[in-house]
């Protein structure tokens, strides 16, 4: 009885009928690139530092990326997340967001007098900096991006009288007939198709337009579309590892479903994936996404003849965790080694490549 029980109630016979049934995966094609961006390693490793530097609570505005796993681990650790600046006890550490933030919110969170770490990812950078160009050089900017995201939020805020946000053709029809020269940015996560369409209907709009020379498309963004997209036909399903309010993941998920795969879904983790499917399964995760969350959905498919990993690029692209923090820390451990007599090796290097984000996380400690 307690055989039948631990089988959930089948007899030996049921069980070999019911295994015979059952659906079986094939393989598993695993896109690469997938998973953690540079901006979004560098945002976990400076919020994981920040949380070495400061007695909690550290705050951070918005979520430092749009995971939901990553941020329970980072609240757990003492973190606590606002989406006001103005909430943040004066004199206490703050985090500013990945996605980029309005110079007013920057401004801020400087005046609470606590010590502030910019975290917005370099490329979102670049087109706030755009932004600022264009619009004191008399142009009105034709911005493409999503509604209420964070990143296009802070990058309107850069010149909100000279920008005016689209995310399709009929917004572009909209858009009122301007007597100065027109520019046209781009939210960096959006996707390839969202971008080549609205452009198009912009350009022939405004055929004069000015855009940068260098696309505002983020290249990790690019590359794991291609990775999914060069994948995608070949299977009888595509998972997507990602959360909801990531526009990169949904992005994926809208392209593997025009790339050709019947089959399309967007999970969070492995309890996500459903016990219906079949043939060659194809995973991939977003830019928030960690990694061992990829290993355990793949563990959980448990492939009858393994896992292939398909790469269409190597991506090498890294960016250090702002200066400041850096500058800090570095001031931190040279203290540590005069009053405790320990040295850097005490503590985890900075400026170090090698350092895996997803294992910082998996360090970090419940407060």
């Amino acid at each position: 009885m307690a055989i039948n029980e631990a089988r959930g109630g089948y007899t030996p016979a049921q069980d070999r009928q019911r295994l015979a049934s059952a659906a079986v995966i094939d393989r598993v094609l695993l896109a690469a690139p997938r998973g953690f961006c540079a901006g979004v390693d560098m945002a976990i490793k400076a919020l994981t530092w920040m949380i070495q530097a400061f007695d909690p609570p550290v705050y951070c505005y918005h979520e430092i990326i749009h995971n939901r796993q990553v941020v329970k681990r980072f609240e757990q650790s003492g973190v606590v997340f606002v989406d006001d600046v103005a909430a943040v006890p004066e004199g206490r550490p703050i985090m500013l967001s990945a996605h980029g933030s309005a110079p007013e919110v920057v401004q801020t969170a400087r005046d609470r007098g606590g010590y502030v770490v910019d975290a917005v990812c370099p490329l979102v950078t670049k087109v706030h900096h755009e932004v600022k160009t264009r619009a004191a050089k008399g142009y009105q900017i034709v911005y493409v991006g999503h509604e209420d995201h964070e990143e296009a939020v802070g990058t309107m805020a850069v010149a909100p009288e000279a920008i005016h946000r689209v995310n399709n053709a009929r917004g572009v029809a909209a858009l009122p007939e301007f007597k100065e020269p027109v520019a046209v940015l781009a939210q960096t996560t959006l996707s390839h198709r969202e971008w080549e369409g609205v452009l198009e209907h912009t350009r022939r709009r405004f055929p004069d337009l000015w855009q940068p020379s260098i696309s505002d498309l983020c290249f990790a963004t690019t590359n794991r579309q291609a990775a999914m997209m060069d994948i995608a036909p070949d299977c009888d399903a595509v998972l997507v590892i990602g959360s909801a309010n990531s526009s990169n993941t949904q992005s994926l998920v809208e392209l593997a479903a025009e790339a050709g795969c019947r089959r399309v879904l967007r999970i969070n983790d492995a309890d996500d994936i459903p016990d219906d499917l079949s043939g060659t399964i194809g995973v991939t995760a977003g830019a928030s996404a960690p990694e061992h969350v990829v290993w355990e959905v793949i563990e959980r498919l448990a492939p009858v003849h393994g896992t292939q990993e398909v790469t269409v690029i190597d991506e090498d692209e890294y960016f250090p965790p702002p200066r400041n923090l850096r500058d800090l820390l570095a001031a931190v451990e040279a203290a540590a080694a005069v009053t405790l007599g320990s040295g850097p090796e005490d503590r985890e290097p900075l400026n170090d490549r090698s350092i895996d984000a997803s294992d910082l996380l998996d360090r970090l400690s419940p407060r």
